[in-house]
């Protein structure tokens, strides 16, 4: 019996910024057996993929032949005949300059089923980030979108240059920064006026997005001198000049500046995308892996689960471990009904959400002090406690609810190690410089000084922390906290960094 063949999905991604992708296009890349992506994709895009996805780089580059487009072709076609559901993620959208036509008739030819997902092209979206509207009621009615890839000098070039030059609306040229000085040419020689604004526009919608701005006479000239590399996006026409009161993007108050992010990388990425929304440039290097351990301990504890009378978390991931192990031992929620809750702040509570648990006692302020204060209050003496938490956790806490005459049971059922993966990358990222380091526990903070070998390297950045537990753990290690969150969350640690820098 022949097996049945799979589907390909041509689905556009954006120029850049991950949230540009549709919900369509996401929906499809959170379910695809095989990713096949472009060069220019950012990667964290790739981050939605389910864990046993299979990934291809297929990236080009403007020294690419031929016949490496041929290759896609033929994994596109072969993955399809393996009955894998393929997605073809490209940058911006697959029918603007992206070969998703070429692509199409290949598989149509070879019977596989296929389905366009359209993307936002960056002949939009790079000029809207630089705050340049293609068209405008009262300045340009049209636009004109070229390839900057062609081989212009060619005789038989499909590009009409003459016709271009003169259409009176806006010109964006794209992939066409090795050609710019002969564009140019081509445009002035068509009757394009000399004075006309033109804008390059490198990285369009990424953090680290660059614009030179200039007129069609000198825009080439100006990025030779300034040696402003591919990939960019030419915009040409009176639009231009709306920039200087529309560029939004690039004052975003933490535009360009390179970020720092400690925690482990399945906590990353909320934190990553608040700084992205601010303009920022998350550095995502986890100071720290999670390790569960003393599970047979744990497991002896859940079993008796009815003689405690409350059950603390001080951490999302000592919620995650007590709850998988409840459920491994053939447990859910209910097996919690004698005993109240109480967490350090929302985050855990939020974990605490995930698994049906509600009514759970939470401190104004969020670190183990005023979480301390809380139970005291709740009338705790001779109550047995459960306190399932990290190996570094905060003996203080302990003794202070022991103090009220409280029976206390604490669970290491965690540790901290240094990922090896994050030894590799500290180098090269601290080589590119960072202008921000964030903390986010006490552990984050003594992970990334065992990982960097002390803290030379971070004496000259501004050091971000989460709370006062967080501080203290800095001080410790000889640096400074320049910027402290109010509340212990990732939401307030983001306003904190943006007040710092915006007054």
């Amino acid at each position: 019996m022949r097996e049945k063949c799979g589907e390909v999905y041509l689905v556009g991604c954006g120029p850049g910024d991950p949230e540009l992708i549709t919900v369509k296009g996401l929906r499809l890349l959170k379910t695809a057996d095989t990713i096949i992506y472009d060069r220019l994709i950012n990667h964290r895009i790739l981050g939605f993929a389910q864990p046993k996805a299979e990934l291809i780089n297929v990236g080009k580059s403007s020294k690419s032949t031929g016949k490496h487009q041929d290759k896609i072709n033929q994994i596109l076609v072969q993955k399809a005949k393996l009955g894998k559901k393929v997605v073809r993620l490209k940058g911006g959208d697959p029918f603007v300059f992206g070969r998703g036509g070429e692509e199409s008739q290949i598989l149509q030819k070879h019977g596989i089923p296929f389905q366009i997902v359209p993307g936002v092209t960056s002949a939009i979206a790079a000029p809207s980030y630089a705050g340049i509207p293609v068209t405008h009621r009262r300045i340009s009615s049209s636009v004109t979108f070229v390839s900057g890839n062609e081989d212009i000098s060619k005789a038989n070039s499909n590009i009409n240059w003459e016709a271009i030059s003169n259409t009176g609306g806006t010109i964006v040229v794209l992939m066409g920064r090795n050609k710019l000085s002969l564009i140019t040419d081509h445009l002035l020689k068509g009757g394009l006026s000399p004075e006309t604004p033109a804008a390059l526009i490198r990285w369009g919608s990424e953090p680290y997005q660059t614009t030179m701005t200039s007129t069609i006479t000198d825009i080439s000239l100006k990025a030779d001198a300034s040696n402003l590399l591919p990939p960019v996006a030419l915009v040409i026409g009176e639009v231009v000049n709306l920039r200087k009161d529309l560029n939004w993007f690039e004052n975003l108050p933490l535009f360009g500046k390179r970020v720092l992010v400690t925690r482990t990388r399945d906590q990353a990425s909320q934190l990553s995308q608040l700084l992205t929304q601010q303009g920022a440039i998350p550095i995502e290097l986890p100071a720290i892996d999670v390790i569960p351990m003393n599970k047979k301990v744990l497991q002896k504890q859940l079993l008796a689960i009815d003689g405690f009378s409350w059950i603390v978390f001080t951490s999302s991931n000592s919620v995650n471990i007590f709850f998988k192990t409840l459920h491994n031992l053939g447990f859910d929620t209910r097996k919690l009904s004698g005993a109240k809750i109480a967490a350090i702040g929302p985050v855990t509570n939020l974990s605490l959400e995930k698994y049906g648990v509600r009514n759970v006692l939470i401190p104004k302020v969020f670190n183990t002090e005023a979480l301390g204060e809380l139970l005291i209050k709740e009338a705790i003496k001779g109550k047995n406690i459960l306190l399932p938490r990290s190996k570094m956790g905060d003996d203080e806490f302990v003794t202070k609810l022991q103090s009220t005459g409280a029976q206390v049971t604490e669970i290491n059922i965690y540790k901290t190690v240094i990922p090896e993966q994050s030894k590799k990358l500290s180098t090269e990222i601290f080589k590119e410089g960072i202008d921000i380091a964030t903390f986010t526990s006490s552990s984050t903070v003594h992970g990334l000084v065992d990982l960097l070998g002390g803290i030379n390297k971070l004496k000259n950045v501004n050091i971000a922390c989460i709370g006062p537990v967080t501080e203290t753990a800095i001080k410790k290690v000889g640096l400074t906290s320049d910027i402290l969150a109010p509340e212990s969350t990732v939401e307030s640690l983001v306003e904190a960094i943006k007040t710092h820098f915006t007054g």
